[in-house]
């Protein structure tokens, strides 16, 4: 008997594909092939397919004759690696990010063909730590509500200052659903800075825990996936991806670090973690807990409204006070080069009693620009419009965005003026200065660009912790949850340097990475101090970080977005225009806006449920982005604002699947996006 098999791909197309099932002579007949990957012809070209449904009649849709359909070539898999639940996650994502189905279910998947052993990775070699810590009666008191039957709601926030002990109230949440046999996901942000929660987690649970993340091979997540389903592993931690972990019985999801960028996934489907927890929280029936010494606004927000439960932690375990936070205003203040007296006065005390330092700069790359000083001229990509960056190292100009480099010119392409110089400064100006004013530091720098193999940044940053080095300099890389025992002193060389993007979110960014930095110092001593230079020090990101005042930044903040009308007051959705010719992604991008404009008017005139709605969605643009290029491609965005997701995301649909352009014009669309760059 004939069995149809209805398979997605990884294409941006939003429909099934029919095959024919090969193996229904065989003893296989019986069993479903739903959750199985398939190796397919389509079109010219063999490609992997994910199945998702199959029947034994012909589907009466299928566009094409019965006698055309293509047997599958083979089966990839022994056995289903994805559930039904997960087809239907799949459908829901599709449907919110507008992707199609089969991109949906390709983010999810571990991409190997077959599984090995993670290594050292799966730590199934390692005996579990069970000694949980005792809790202090404010950590008790967390965890019981997180897991209170009779909570209002099943959203949770674990609120309080860097180390006041957010991970043991986690670790001891999840331990007791393990007990009831539930299933745990633990989401970390990028999880190379993330060692010691991984650490923590596999001493507690051992071989019940998976880690899915970036340092596995393709083939090892497999192993790690198979584990999960088949219940040996009941803990998965991982990052942005490991909110699609097929665990049986799932009983809570935690997402540490919920501010962080990262959960947002930069391509399609870009979805965020967090929204994607709360769809399956809602659904599955589990509390999601969330836990950040800064939350997203969206969530502060969410909180004082009481959607979100919050639960305050206000003690800092390890006995360090809160570090002495001071700003050091640049404007006013003599310098030669890019360190003020006074930090390097304070850093010299530090070396002094064999302590450590930290210098944090927002900023990778040498001398930020090149620049003409005679006629202003600077030195862009030229395929992108962004500054290029000077790295002394290579004595080359490099952009960080596509990664096209050029040498640095001895005059002024624009006046031939010879007096040209850099202005601005990255990691590696400050490791000379560093050097030259304190040439008995033994100094180390972590950053993307001197991190060249896997397992350099850990191997740093232990040897920092061990005491192998006095200075660490280091970009955004190092704010994130790290300990450092013997660390005292905090210097932020130049806070400013977000605020100046043209982004609705630069504010809270530079609000969160100074109070995340500044919870470095003193975790375990009292005498922690964090230096803050900056040319801005009235700006309110960076006053109320330094005073600590952090309602009183959410506060403005908010005031600030709901007279701008931007999240979390409106919802935005964001379409970008990607062509190599600034005319194609212009006339693409304006033709968009008349689209979607008497698509919004159609329905605000129809008198129907949404009429109202529909009149009060703005489309917003075209415009170009604020980065117009990037790797020979133009961009022009246009923004839907308002408060009815459905009407905008229906709209935007229409759009995507039905609006002829070039064919070298590409459309991205960014449901609630995060960044507008």
């Amino acid at each position: 008997m004939k069995r149809y098999l209805q398979i997605v791909l990884n294409v941006p197309l939003n429909q099934a594909f029919t095959y024919l099932d090969i193996s229904s002579e065989e003893d296989d007949a019986e069993k479903s092939h739903v959750g199985y990957r398939a190796d397919i012809k389509f079109g010219n070209r063999r490609t992997t397919g994910f199945i998702i449904a199959e029947s034994t009649e012909f589907p009466a849709d299928c566009g094409v004759e019965e006698s055309k359909i293509r047997p599958i070539l083979r089966l990839l898999d022994k056995e289903p690696i994805f559930t039904q639940g997960l087809v239907d996650l799949a459908r829901w994502v599709s449907s919110f990010y507008l992707c199609s189905i089969g991109e949906a279910i390709s983010a999810m998947l571990p991409g190997g063909k077959r599984e090995t052993d993670a290594g050292s990775f799966s730590f199934t070699e390692e005996a579990p730590d069970t000694t949980a810590r005792t809790l202090s009666e404010e950590q008790r008191n967390a965890a019981d509500g997180i897991l209170s039957p009779q909570s209002s709601s099943r959203l949770h926030y674990l609120y309080g200052p860097t180390g006041t002990g957010k991970t043991e109230v986690f670790l001891q949440a999840a331990e007791r659903l393990l007990v009831q046999g539930k299933g745990v996901i633990y989401l970390v942000p990028e999880i190379g800075l993330t060692k010691q929660v991984i650490e923590a987690v596999v001493a507690r649970f051992g071989q019940t825990a998976a880690v899915l993340h970036s340092g596995l091979t393709p083939s090892q997540r497999l192993g790690e996936w198979k584990r999960i389903l088949h219940r040996e592993a009941r803990v998965v931690i991982g990052a942005r991806s490991a909110v699609f972990a097929p665990v049986p019985d799932l009983g809570l999801i935690i997402i540490d670090e919920e501010h962080d960028g990262s959960y947002k996934s930069g391509s399609s489907p870009r979805y965020h973690a967090r929204q994607v927890a709360m769809y399956r929280s809602a659904k599955e029936k589990f509390p999601l807990v969330m836990g950040s010494a800064t939350p997203s606004v969206e969530a502060w927000h969410a909180m004082e409204k009481g959607s979100i439960i919050r639960h305050t932690l206000t003690r800092r375990l390890a006995g360090g006070a809160m570090p002495q936070i001071k700003t050091i205003n640049l404007s006013t203040c003599k310098m030669d080069g890019c360190i003020s007296t006074e930090l390097a006065d304070a850093i010299k005390e530090t070396m002094a009693q064999k302590r450590q330092t930290i210098l944090f700069l927002n900023r990778r790359g040498f001398t930020h620009f090149f620049r003409c000083n005679s006629c202003g001229f600077e030195m862009k990509c030229k395929n992108c419009s962004v500054s290029l960056t000077y790295h002394k190292n290579e004595k080359r100009l490099r952009c960080h965005y596509c990664g096209w480099q050029t040498v640095p010119p001895q005059e002024c392409p624009e006046c031939a003026s010879l007096d040209v110089g850099y202005s601005g400064f990255g990691t590696e100006y400050i490791e000379e200065e560093v050097r030259a004013n304190f040439p008995h530091a033994r100094l180390v720098r972590v950053d993307t660009d001197n991190i060249s193999h896997k397992g350099e940044l850990q191997e740093k940053l232990d040897a920092f912790r061990n005491g192998d080095y006095d200075i660490m300099l280091g970009t955004q890389m190092v704010a994130k949850g790290l300990n450092f025992p013997n660390l005292q002193l905090v210097g932020v060389i130049l806070a400013d340097t977000g605020l100046h993007l043209p982004d609705f979110r630069a504010s809270e960014r530079t609000f969160a990475l100074i109070t995340q930095v500044a919870g470095r110092a003193g975790r375990f001593f009292p005498d922690g101090r964090v230096l803050v230079q900056t040319y801005a020090p009235d700006r309110k990101p960076i006053l109320c970080a330094v005073e600590g005042k952090i309602e009183a930044f959410y506060e403005d903040e908010l005031q600030q977005r709901e007279i701008l009308d931007f999240p979390p007051y409106a919802r935005l959705v964001r379409l970008v225009f990607r062509a190599p010719t600034e005319k194609q992604a212009e006339e693409a991008a304006a033709g968009a806006v008349s689209i979607l404009r008497s698509s919004l008017k159609k329905i605000a005139l129809s008198g129907g449920s949404n009429a109202k709605a529909a009149e009060n969605t703005e489309v917003l643009g075209p415009a170009e982005c604020p980065i117009v290029k990037i790797a020979l491609n133009w961009r022009y965005q246009l923004l839907l604002r308002g408060n009815n997701m459905g009407i905008m995301q229906s709209v935007s649909a229409d759009l995507l699947y039905n609006y002829k352009h070039s064919s070298d014009v590409y459309i991205e669309c960014d449901v609630d996006p995060v960044s507008l760059l």
